[in-house]
Parts: C-alpha cells; sequence; structure tokens
C-alpha cells in the first residue's frame, strides 16, 4: 500500500500531537504514532495513557490500514525537509519507504494490536458538552495553573477543577498555601458537575489553545477538549475536589488597594533578603502606605521599603511566604490595581482586581505565615 502527503502538512499535524508522546515510559509501544487511514483520512494518535491527541488529514489513498511507526524519529525527518510530497510505501518486511524527489528514507513499522485503545467519548451515553472561547480558556489555566499541588498524597488538587454551575464555569486550583478561583460567566451547562482535570493535559492544552472556540464533551471518567483539527482526551483524577468554599473567609473588612507592579517590583528585592527556610515577608500596613519587609539572620542582611497603599482598617502587620506572594503578583500583573481583603494576622487573605469585568469573576486567596516563628 502506498499514499502521499505534503511534508509541511504533516510535519504541522505531528507537531501537534507529538506532546502527548512520553520522554520516558516503561511501555516501548506509548513512544510511537497511531496511523489509521481510512476512506481517505489519516488519523493520526499519540498517548501516554492519561492524555491522548489526535489530529487528521485527507490523503489519496483507495485502501484502509492501521500501523504504529516511532513517533520522534519520524516528526525529525519530516520536519528537516523543505515543502515537498511524501510517498508513504509500505513493504513486505514491516518496513515503511518514505520517498521524496531528493531521496529516500527507510524506516520500520510496528502492527497496531499492541497500541492501546483510545478512549472515545462519543459511545458514552452520559455525555455532557459545553463550548468556550480558546483565548478565555487558555487565559483561565494561564491564571491559575501556577496554585495546582505538586503533592501525590493529594491527588485531587494536583488538578484543576470545572465546576458548571447555574452561573457559569468555576475553576479553581489550590495547594493549601495558595487558591485561584475564576468564574466564566459565559459558559452555560445544562447539569451541575466537577470534574478535575489533570495538570498534564492542563499543561499541554495552554499551548495548543488559540482563538478559536473549543467544543468540550465529559463523561464521568473522562474529558475531551475538541479544537478545530486536534482533539485531545484526557483521563480525569478520580477523587473528589476539597470542599474550597469553606476556607474562603467572609468577615475579610480591612481593605489594601495597592499598584500591582509597584508592589510586585518591592517583593521581588525582598526576596533577596528572605531565608532560604522560610522565605518571609512582612507587610506593615497603615493607611497611606505598606511597608515591606525581609531579614536574612543566616548573612546578617535586610530590607524594607513603603510602597504607597489607600487602606481602611486597623493597622496590620502579617507575614506570608515571599515566593507565594511573587507567585500570585506574576499571574494577576496584567492588572494596574488589586485589592487585598484582610482580617487579621492569622487569616487567609483575598487578592482580587479593582477593576472587575463583566464577564469573568476572579480571585486569589493566600495564607499567611507567622512572624514570631
Amino acid at each position: 500500500m502506498e499514499f502521499k502527503v505534503n511534508s509541511k502538512e504533516l510535519e504541522k499535524l505531528l507537531g501537534k500531537i507529538i506532546p502527548a508522546v512520553p520522554t520516558r515510559t516503561p511501555m516501548p509501544i506509548l513512544e510511537n504514532f497511531l496511523f489509521e487511514v481510512k476512506d481517505g483520512l489519516l488519523t493520526i494518535y499519540a498517548t501516554d495513557l492519561e492524555i491522548s491527541l489526535k489530529s487528521a488529514l485527507n490523503i489519496v489513498t483507495d485502501e484502509n490500514l492501521k500501523m504504529v511507526v516511532p513517533a520522534r524519529l519520524l516528526y525529525d525527518i519530516v520536519r528537516s525537509l523543505k515543502d515537498t510530497t511524501i510517498h508513504f510505501k509500505m513493504m513486505a518486511n514491516k518496513k515503511i519507504n518514505l520517498v521524496t524527489d531528493a531521496g529516500k528514507y527507510t524506516i520500520s513499522y510496528l502492527d497496531a494490536d499492541e497500541y492501546p485503545e483510545i478512549p472515545s467519548l462519543s459511545a458514552d451515553k452520559d455525555i455532557n458538552e459545553v463550548t468556550i472561547n480558546g483565548v478565555e480558556l487558555r487565559h483561565a489555566f494561564e491564571r491559575g495553573s501556577f496554585a495546582m499541588s505538586k503533592e501525590e498524597m493529594r491527588p485531587a488538587m494536583m488538578g484543576t477543577l470545572f465546576e458548571f454551575t447555574n452561573d457559569g464555569l468555576r475553576f479553581v486550583t489550590t495547594d493549601g498555601h495558595r487558591l485561584v478561583n475564576m468564574l466564566n460567566k459565559n459558559v452555560k451547562s445544562l447539569t451541575n458537575n466537577q470534574y478535575v482535570v489533570p495538570e498534564r493535559a492542563v499543561s499541554v492544552l495552554t499551548k495548543i489553545l488559540d482563538e478559536k472556540d473549543v467544543k468540550i464533551y465529559m463523561t464521568k471518567s473522562y474529558m475531551s477538549f475538541k479544537l478545530n483539527d486536534i482533539e485531545l482526551i484526557t483521563r480525569l483524577i478520580a477523587q473528589k475536589y476539597p470542599d474550597y468554599a469553606s476556607v474562603i473567609p467572609l468577615e475579610n473588612e480591612y481593605l489594601m488597594k495597592v499598584n500591582t507592579k509597584e508592589l510586585h517590583d518591592s517583593i521581588k528585592r525582598m526576596m533577596l533578603f528572605s531565608t532560604s527556610s522560610t522565605r518571609r515577608v512582612k507587610f506593615s500596613i497603615e493607611k497611606t502606605s505598606v511597608e515591606i519587609s525581609a531579614e536574612d539572620l543566616d548573612i546578617g542582611a535586610s530590607g524594607e521599603e513603603k510602597v504607597t497603599c489607600d487602606y481602611t482598617g486597623d493597622n496590620l502587620e502579617i507575614g506570608f511566604n515571599s515566593a507565594y506572594v511573587n507567585d500570585v503578583l506574576n499571574h494577576i500583573s496584567s492588572e494596574e490595581e488589586i485589592t487585598f481583603r484582610l482580617h487579621s494576622a492569622t487569616k487567609a487573605v483575598i487578592i482580587e482586581p479593582v477593576q472587575k469585568k463583566e464577564s469573568l469573576d476572579m480571585m486569589m486567596l493566600l495564607m499567611p505565615v507567622r512572624l514570631n516563628s
């Protein structure tokens, strides 16, 4: 059997799905692409068993086939070629000849029997479907992914919560020290459900999302994201997400409004003086200014500086992990001004943009650290 395909079209397709090919795996079969030719359509699959990617393009052939080809070798060959036509010629000895005007390249292939079955959500009766704009989805991932937990003891927190509510689609991430809570009011669902999407899927999607709409299909075990010419299917984390709402304080009545960049610049300088063990930075908040200070007792270094603010509340001293504050400010840096909602030195702090958006609610939560330890 043989078929032909344009090298640049194939390179584009392979480039989109190769992120699902694992670099190290105890299952060597996963280091391959699955090629399926059916009714003039070439569909290529890649999976690491947690996520699967697939994409397709039309080719000219009358035959159907399935085979497994080495992913990185094929991708590197195709990527190195100029814009040309590649003839795929299947040989009898489990070899494929890739023939172009200028050369011939031979690689091996395997039967498709050993390749894991790619989940198909279309066969599931209990399937829910929503549509979201790709830019909005990527924005949610970029703002919240830093707060996903790295601790395997709490698997649910190692993902992003998709919570469908009557108000819209809520994205939540937390590691117990920080929490990001975003509500996209543009997304409407017929059912109210929770799904936990693993970090790996979030990371890959962030790279491939564009301005086009994304169709999301959900079952109890899987979620599928259909972009224009590519589909990502991910296994969901089968653990209940913790009750994040219970840790969001209701009584934070003290408000500190501050310029985001000024505060962030100050925090980055104070990180030079916060000790490696505690990374502690102190906020001393008064009506018109907040003093940011840090001290490294091991090397006898310290720093302090004042940032202008607008504060309504009793004077307050509160400590934070400087790396966590820096993370929060990094991911809210597009906002000119932010509000800190505070209550006391031991209660979680809520951080929100001053400028609210009509279709998007966002808040970040930060746990304080003790100052006298």
